[in-house]
């Protein structure tokens, strides 16, 4: 009996130092997911949401690996469209839909996670016609997706901030296509909101401090910015023991630690990011990539400098 005790203590002891160190964390992916890719604009391929996500799911359920793949593209939107005099006249913006089953074909996503409608209202006011351009496109996105065999899951964009952005009506736009993309919940689709919630901090920071913004050009988030996206996503996804957590680092025990594992996978991800960009092919004018073979190796060099800190 007094065996039993004791052991019934450690295990309650064992718990307990679980729960606190966070392996017990929530499992926000299903078990039966192996990739996950990301698809989105330029924020997502600035990638510093991504790069928390991921560093979450490692550290707090490192039994469970999935491979992330971010191939967020700069200018990309759903809805094919791209307003007069983009770049400077140089290209369009490019249009999800011409790279999106190559992308499917050879990333092969147990789950795609989605976000867009950031470049899909153009920076122009609302308009019927541009409305329903973005709903038909994020359809035929999400149809395309689970024909493929993957499911997805749709983030609404971050807020547009018109204090720095100019553009005046187009915060209310992003507000419209917002919505749209939570009705579809009624549908059956997984959509995660980050939109208002995104809305409602710059508003409740605003009123204390009226020179706060999380970018300075009124849509590409500062890294506070991208914190609080991946915030959202993750208790979209059922995380748990994020309230409070001002930054990544947070996650860690070490501070120091924390950041240069953050620094050494964001590192990891984009140079995979650049290779399957290359890999995949796009319209979009930028510098290609290294070739899959050379960053695999690249991103095998970091993943040994990230498990001896973690070790």
């Amino acid at each position: 009996m007094q065996l039993g005790m004791k052991t019934k203590s450690a295990c309650l002891g064992l718990l307990m130092l679980l729960m606190t160190s966070g392996l017990l964390a929530a499992e926000i992916f299903p078990a039966g997911v192996k990739r996950v890719v990301f698809l989105g604009d330029s924020i997502t391929y600035d990638g510093h949401y991504v790069t928390d996500i991921v560093a979450y799911q490692r550290w707090h359920q490192p039994q469970h690996e999935i491979e992330f793949i971010n191939l967020g593209l700069p200018s990309e939107n759903t809805c094919g469209l791209t307003e007069p005099g983009h770049a400077g006249g140089k290209f369009p913006r490019p249009d999800l839909h011409e790279r999106l089953r190559r992308a499917l074909a050879k990333t092969r996503p147990d789950l795609v996670i989605a976000c867009y409608g950031m470049n899909d209202g153009i920076y122009l006011p609302f308009d019927a016609g541009r409305f329903a351009a973005f709903t038909n496109g994020m359809i035929g996105f999400h149809q395309a997706v689970e024909k493929s065999g993957a499911k997805i899951i749709h983030v609404t964009p971050p807020v547009f901030d018109e204090v720095k952005g100019g553009h005046p009506g187009y915060a209310k736009v992003l507000d419209i296509y917002s919505r749209w993309l939570l009705d579809q919940r009624t549908n059956g689709w997984q959509v995660v909101d980050l939109h208002f919630p995104m809305q409602q901090k710059l508003a409740d920071e605003r009123a204390k401090n009226p020179a706060f913004a999380f970018a300075k050009d009124g849509v590409h988030p500062n890294e506070a910015g991208h914190w609080l996206m991946a915030k959202e996503i993750l208790k979209g996804l059922g995380a748990t023991g994020l309230t409070g957590m001002e930054s990544p680092v947070g996650m860690f025990q070490d501070a120091a630690k924390g950041n240069r594992i953050l620094t050494l996978l964001n590192q990891k991800l984009s140079v995979m990011k650049d290779a399957w960009l290359t890999e995949i092919g796009h319209k979009r004018p930028m510098p290609a990539g290294l070739p899959m073979a050379e960053a695999t190796r690249r991103a095998e060099e970091l993943e040994k400098q990230i498990a001896n800190l973690t070790n």
